[in-house]
């Protein structure tokens, strides 16, 4: 019965520190999304310009459904396409008994927000800036508290309309809606 024993314990300790590992990287599509054009979703803002027309260039914000609302034309699908997207169907709608030969740009005024969680300064909502990393976001959050785990984190994200959570560096770049997870460490 003492043989036995030993071997078990073994088995056990190695099981526990397997599941204490660190680093686990993201699935391939958590990093690809990085490399892909920006897709708007809701709580984005778009600079419209319309060329000539003073009145129509402005901004406008990405409600929860996913659309703009445009003067003359309504509500414009915005959730899932980029701004080159946007800017072809609102000068397509102008065309259809508005405007002539509209010239249209749509750029993004301010992106989506993202969230940082759990052991930081200050959880909650931040504002993305183009080119933020992990670990400026956890700056903007009032930094790790004593009991964080700063090596890496847990990141949600939404890719193709599936949420996906990688474990990734404090170096690594993120996206417009993330969410960032700091775990407590263990020891």
């Amino acid at each position: 019965m003492r043989y036995l024993t030993a071997p078990f314990s073994l088995l056990l300790v190695l099981a526990l520190l397997a599941g204490c590992t660190g680093y686990r990287p993201a699935p391939p599509a958590f990093h690809e999304a990085l490399y892909q054009p920006y897709l708007l979703d809701a709580g984005d803002r778009l600079r419209i310009t319309v060329f000539d027309q003073d009145n129509l260039t402005n901004t406008y914000s990405v409600d929860q459904a996913g659309y703009i609302s445009f003067p003359l034309v309504g509500s414009v699908p915005a959730r899932g396409k980029t701004a080159k997207q946007v800017e072809a169907l609102v000068a397509q709608q102008l065309r259809g008994g508005y405007l002539r030969d509209p010239d249209v740009t749509v750029e993004i005024d301010r992106y989506r927000p993202i969230f940082v969680m759990g052991e930081v300064g200050g959880p909650g909502q931040y504002d993305y800036v183009p080119g933020m990393t992990v670990q400026k976001a956890i700056a903007a959050a009032g930094g790790f508290t004593a009991r964080a785990n700063q090596t890496n984190v847990d990141v949600t994200r939404e890719i193709n309309g599936q949420v996906m959570t990688g474990r990734v560096l404090t170096s690594d770049p993120l996206l417009p809606g993330d969410t960032v997870y700091v775990r407590e460490r263990f020891f």
